[in-house]
């Protein structure tokens, strides 16, 4: 008996840590710390079942927009994931890329980020993609830039771009297209993520909230992937 078909491209967007804090009437700094944990069960479960590429909403150019209070937390528990992370993450043979504009991040958090992807760069095991600093509308901008650029060094020309080398000059070059993409806490929105990437994923909006969904809710939403029937604007016979 064949297992079940896994996506190679799992994108998640970790939604529902301030609401599952106001819940539990606690801080919301301590709902983002707990949906810090989801967060490594969900990545050494994606490791373990051999998920080629990862990609986690972690922090939006918009959400700048959150009280100063919010926002420190949040450079604090990315700080403290890096660095108590990063030797498991590298021993898991974990390869961490970050989507966004990192020179956009306080000082401590950009060095962390580029020392993670300079000592994970080589490894061979999931692609870990977190999108930090980032927003996809602003990712096409910038593919845009990078391609107009080349035009006018005459390394490419009009007409020689299409689809591929768009692909090409987006923060996930190299990897596949989003095949699932996973929102907790009941929102049914992208929210700016991944908009090229996501053309053709399949779709899962559980009402969990972040910080409770589970190992059995995550296998859950893979099965449903498996038993979809993916054909990418074509018809069956």
């Amino acid at each position: 008996m064949t297992n079940p078909p896994l996506p190679r491209h799992v994108a998640i967007i970790m939604d529902g840590n301030g609401r599952w804090a106001k819940q539990h009437k606690i801080r919301i700094a301590l709902g983002h710390r707990q949906g810090v944990e989801t967060l490594r069960a969900i990545i050494r479960e994606s490791s373990d079942l051999g998920i080629e590429a990862l990609s986690l909403y972690a922090f939006s150019t918009e959400n700048w927009r959150r009280s100063p209070d919010e926002v420190e937390a949040l450079m604090g528990l990315l700080l403290e994931f890096f660095t108590s992370e990063i030797d498991e993450l590298d021993q898991k043979n974990v390869c961490i890329r970050i989507l966004g504009d990192k020179e956009g991040m306080p000082e401590k958090q950009r060095e962390a980020l580029y020392n993670a992807e300079a000592r994970t760069g080589k490894n061979t095991g999931l692609k870990l993609n977190i999108a930090l600093n980032y927003g996809g509308r602003a990712e096409l901008v910038r593919a845009a830039r990078i391609l107009a650029e080349k035009a006018v060094r005459g390394e490419i020309r009009p007409d020689e771009i299409d689809e591929a080398a768009l692909a090409d000059a987006l923060y996930t070059k190299g990897l596949p297209d989003v095949d699932l993409l996973i929102r907790t806490s009941g929102e049914m929105r992208l929210s700016n993520f991944l908009l090229f990437q996501c053309a053709y994923a399949e779709f899962e909006f559980p009402e969990t909230l972040w910080p409770d969904f589970s190992l059995e809710d995550y296998h859950k939403a893979l099965e449903t992937f498996a038993s979809r029937d993916r054909r990418f604007g074509g018809r069956k016979a």
